[in-house]
């Protein structure tokens, strides 16, 4: 076997990542509730965490379901100007221990496919794949991926939000900014601010509540550079088991990915 690493894993994924653990868990509705609402003395609105919460605990319900991102990014060059970059991802995923996850940039096409047993990273543009033996749920091996392998996980909070390590007690300030359109749904608009990120979110009205909308802004960088990220859902999803299954493709080359530790040696 050749030894050898598919760099693309642990360097493309940081543009599809929704968010970083750190920045949110969400939920939706409480808007109307204007109890303990922000104050300048409290500028964090209870009901604004309570809606993240509420939308936490919807995600961790669905079992079964697909869902797709189309990212929008800014790059920050040294004399200031901003240039513009898109990605996309899309999740098929089935609870506690199924996912296939397609990421596509310019620059870069790969796949995560987990069956429960044996997690595949897959590069289709190099025809190279790796193999990582596992047995967890979902939200363990995106841990197990990012801390041993440097891999990150396309719209990973997914798996974090409605959990104990979802944080909600690291606001600056949180507020209820009002309802909006994303695509035909009605949405609640939220905005948080938290150590050098301001990050506002859009989640659909009601009693299911999915994030649709996620915009997120770099205050430790004076040109404030911003990422936009819209997600589709579908929660009633036909696709099939054999979609978590990986078979080889005709001319594809088996490599060892290399763990994070050894890189450094």
């Amino acid at each position: 076997m050749t030894r050898k690493v598919l760099a693309i894993f642990a360097v493309a994924g940081t543009i599809l990542a929704v968010a970083p653990g750190a920045y949110a868990q969400t939920a939706a509705s409480g808007a109307s509730d204007t109890t303990g609402a922000a104050s300048p003395a409290n500028p964090v609105d209870p009901a604004a965490v309570q809606a993240l919460q509420k939308m936490g605990t919807h995600l961790q319900s669905l079992k079964r379901f697909g869902v797709s991102m189309e990212l929008t990014g800014e790059r920050v060059l040294e004399d200031g100007e901003k240039l513009q970059h898109a990605a996309s991802a899309q999740l098929f995923v089935a609870r506690p221990n199924r996912i296939r996850a397609l990421m596509i940039s310019p620059r870069s096409e790969r796949e995560i496919i987990y069956d429960g047993k044996t997690a595949v990273l897959y590069s289709p543009q190099q025809k190279f794949y790796s193999t990582v033996a596992f047995d967890g749920n979902l939200k363990a091996l995106i841990g197990q991926l990012h801390e041993h392998y440097g891999v990150e996980f396309p719209l990973a909070d997914l798996f974090i939000w409605g959990t104990p390590d979802a944080p909600t007690d690291q606001f600056e300030s949180a507020m209820f900014a009002g309802q909006d359109f994303v695509g035909s749904d009605v949405c609640d608009h939220y905005a948080f601010r938290q150590k050098d990120v301001d990050w506002q979110i859009w989640i659909t009205a009601g009693d299911k509540p999915l994030p649709r909308k996620l915009v997120i802004t770099r205050r430790d960088d004076d040109a404030r550079p911003q990422s936009v990220s819209v997600m589709t859902w579908n929660t009633a999803p036909t696709f099939k088991d054999s979609v978590f299954s990986f078979r080889p493709p005709e001319g594809s080359k088996k490599i060892e990915i290399v763990p994070v530790a050894a890189k450094k040696e």
